[in-house]
């Protein structure tokens, strides 16, 4: 939970930034390309985190990977605080709270979609503009797939679900049985 907490006020304070000099687009992109090197080279990640090796060592590491990276001064400063600080274990996190607060100053909102079958492109745009007129705003959807659902789709957009799944109603009808309940 301190994690998350943590995660939420770096990614809340580089946006700060962004929206000051208008590059808040950019920084979503550097910050996300550096967040994902770090997952993909788990030895990378290794070598800047791991307390274990030589302090001097991980930030010298730290800083050639960020000129490679032709990043922003915006963006070298802030990897070079969170490794100050002790947080740069925690880009990953930061660059997934950076990217829901990014969508949010765009007025993008992102939603989930579960089917039980593969859905067409037609489908899918359907149902983004049903979602994009529900909640006033651009949906950005992330579309799975989940034979267990028998048929229907589960859709998520952040607290609300909207569960149109022959496998609930299956459930239900049963919970309405066992009440005693007419179906």
């Amino acid at each position: 939970m301190k994690k998350l907490a943590i995660a939420r006020r770096y990614a809340k304070a580089l946006l700060l930034i962004g929206k000051e000099d208008g590059h808040a687009e950019k920084y979503r992109e550097e910050l996300d390309g550096f967040a994902g090197l770090m997952a993909k080279e788990k030895a990378l990640e290794q070598a800047i985190c791991n307390p274990l090796y030589d302090t001097a060592g991980r930030k010298a590491v730290l800083k050639d990977v960020v000129e490679r990276l032709d990043i922003s001064g915006v963006m070298r400063s802030f990897l070079m605080l969170l490794f100050d600080k002790g947080r740069i274990g925690f880009a990953g996190d930061i660059d997934e709270f950076y990217q829901k607060l990014a969508d949010e100053l765009k007025g993008v909102v992102r939603a989930g979609l579960v089917s039980a079958t593969e859905l067409s492109g037609e489908t899918v745009s359907k149902i983004r503009k049903a979602l994009s007129k529900k909640t006033g705003k651009e949906v950005s959807l992330e579309v799975k797939q989940n034979p267990a659902l028998i048929g229907g789709i589960v859709t998520r957009i952040g607290d609300l679900v909207l569960d149109g799944s022959i496998r609930t109603q299956l459930l239900n009808m049963r919970e309405s049985l066992k009440r005693g309940e007419r179906v």
